[in-house]
């Protein structure tokens, strides 16, 4: 049996030594697989992603407990350089793009990190530019000029240029129109299925993750309440009414009524 991309073993974190964010947190990604992380803001979603890269180190973060796996090899705590040449490239909330570079430089520079030869980085880009025709488009511009949603391709694709075997999205979707929120998540589903690139996505937007994620996990308050495959999930009575918005009659509600619940015993059963 192949063995998973990446493997959270009881984690626990904590801020200055002290603030515990995640607690006994387990959750796996297999080869070829997109897993959905899901909960509401403070959940500890980007922790999770942050503890993985090794970023939690700059905001006087660290694993004080448990395990992080990643191919087989403890990288607990380890160097961000060493997680990214592991081939574990996260894409920040935020559309992170070098503002002051133009759209091809941002993406030369990702193929520079990825040690990747002219050849491979020629055709990296070309795959880039394929999935986002915008971007070979606007290849000269500087990076800064760009919409929102152009920015989000752009990060996208400068990841896609350190030649990820996970790929880590933290809240994709955060702040764009419906039809760019559309085409993220099918540029997304695309890379999964022509690169077999796995995909771990924080998402707070748990429709549209589930709509192309194979599993899913439910964060809340730094521990998973949730798990289990898209059916699963998306037929789940709690998830549907306390994440999906849906009452117990099918109808939507408004997040007003259910961010303030009372947790059911089944929900942690």
């Amino acid at each position: 049996m192949t063995q998973p991309v990446l493997a959270l073993n009881n984690v626990e974190v904590r801020y200055q030594g002290s603030i515990l964010v995640l607690k006994n947190l387990s959750l796996t990604v297999e080869p070829g697989e997109i897993v959905a992380l899901l909960g509401s803001n403070g959940a500890g979603k980007s922790t999770t992603l942050k503890a993985v890269s090794g970023l939690l180190d700059a905001e006087e973060g660290a694993v004080t407990e448990g395990s992080l796996v990643i191919e087989g090899d403890d990288m607990t705590n380890a160097d961000p350089v060493e997680v990214v040449r592991r081939g574990v490239i996260q894409v920040l909330e935020g559309r992170r793009v070098l503002s002051h570079l133009t759209v091809e430089q941002n993406l030369m520079v990702a193929s520079v990190g990825a040690r990747s030869s002219r050849t491979e980085a020629h055709d990296d880009m070309q795959y880039v530019y394929g999935l986002f025709p915008v971007l070979q488009q606007f290849r000269k511009r500087t990076a800064g000029y760009l919409s929102g949603g152009q920015q989000q391709m752009l990060v996208l694709g400068r990841a896609l240029m350190g030649r990820p075997k996970l790929l880590m999205l933290d809240e994709p979707s955060l702040g764009l129109a419906p039809s760019i929120e559309h085409e993220i998540f099918a540029a997304i589903t695309k890379i999964n299925a022509s690169q077999g690139v796995a995909v771990l996505l924080v998402e707070q937007n748990a429709r549209a993750a589930l709509r192309i994620a194979h599993r899913g996990y439910v964060l809340e308050t730094g521990r998973v309440v949730l798990s289990g495959d898209r059916a699963a999930l998306l037929g789940n009575k709690d998830l549907q009414e306390f994440y999906l918005g849906l009452g117990s009659d099918g109808t939507r509600k408004s997040f007003r009524d259910v961010k303030h619940y009372k947790r059911r015993k089944r929900w942690v059963g």
